[in-house]
């Protein structure tokens, strides 16, 4: 510990401790039990009878300390203590370690941006001159697959004949740069889809049945007023619709009469492979 030179002016205050010690003892009290009593530790109880100031601390704790013992044991003190001249605690000089004068504050934030400026150039100088070349070469020309070059191309490509001296002629035709072939899909006529051998339209809600030629099933459900229906040749073979007054059947020729095939307002006929209708066959 720092000696202190207030705490040596208590070396006059001789007699302190050993009275304290021999009222204490008195009493019949042990350290421990005078520390505990002071809530102090009972080194500093200790130090205090052994008159050892310089492991207490500044004078006016010792001073604190003496005065806190002498009351507990009823000892008069004062006296003794008005002897010493305790002198003023003269707080130590601090001194900052972390002070940067301004010069070299100023150079490491010169350097630091520097760094950045030269991080910075060399990420982005090689990334321009990539991107720069790119863009200063022409794209390739693309024609189509479907382009057939002219006559006087082909002429013009074949290799030049020989002259009379024996000197080779030029090529008429300028070579042509080269392309690529494009991709687009050619477009084709489109192709008529085969008209319906037979066609519904349901002006009202009918139940139907249509079967194929085979006997299976090819619809059999209510279709709303506002819907139609279109068959192929040979895709229907029969047909039962109800509520036939609100069915129209059309075929190639025109709309198909469905009296001669009604029963109440169920019509059943049968379909050939040409679309003509017929009655079934009992």
């Amino acid at each position: 510990m720092i000696n202190d030179p207030g705490v040596n002016a208590l070396e006059g205050v001789v007699g302190c401790g050993d009275q304290l010690r021999r009222a204490r003892e008195a009493a019949g009290l042990s350290l421990e039990e005078v520390a505990g009593q002071l809530h102090m530790p009972v080194q500093v109880v200790g130090s205090l009878e052994a008159e050892r100031w310089d492991r207490l601390g500044a004078p006016v704790f010792v001073r604190g300390q003496l005065r806190s013992y002498a009351r507990l044991l009823k000892v008069d003190l004062q006296g003794l203590l008005q002897q010493a001249q305790i002198a003023p605690i003269v707080p130590p000089t601090l001194v900052s370690h972390t002070h940067t004068p301004p010069i070299r504050r100023m150079a490491e934030n010169l350097g630091r941006r520097a760094v950045y400026v030269v991080i910075t150039a060399v990420l982005a100088v090689p990334v321009w001159y990539v991107i720069s070349g790119s863009s200063s070469k022409a794209p390739p020309s693309t024609a189509s697959l479907d382009v057939v070059p002219p006559a006087e191309a082909v002429a013009g490509g074949q290799a030049s004949a020989p002259s009379p001296n024996g000197a080779a002629q030029p090529a008429a035709a300028q070579q042509n740069d080269p392309y690529i072939a494009s991709m687009a899909p050619i477009a084709r006529p489109a192709v008529a889809a085969p008209a319906a051998a037979l066609a519904l339209r349901f002006k009202g809600d009918s139940w139907v049945e249509i079967s194929a030629p085979d006997g299976s099933t090819v619809e059999k459900a209510l279709i709303r007023a506002g819907e139609s229906r279109s068959f192929g040749a040979g895709q229907v073979g029969r047909m039962v619709l109800g509520n036939a007054s609100d069915v129209e059947v059309q075929q190639a020729s025109g709309n198909v009469d469905l009296a001669p095939y009604k029963r109440g307002n169920v019509a059943r006929f049968t379909v050939s492979s040409d679309g003509s209708v017929a009655p079934v066959s009992h």
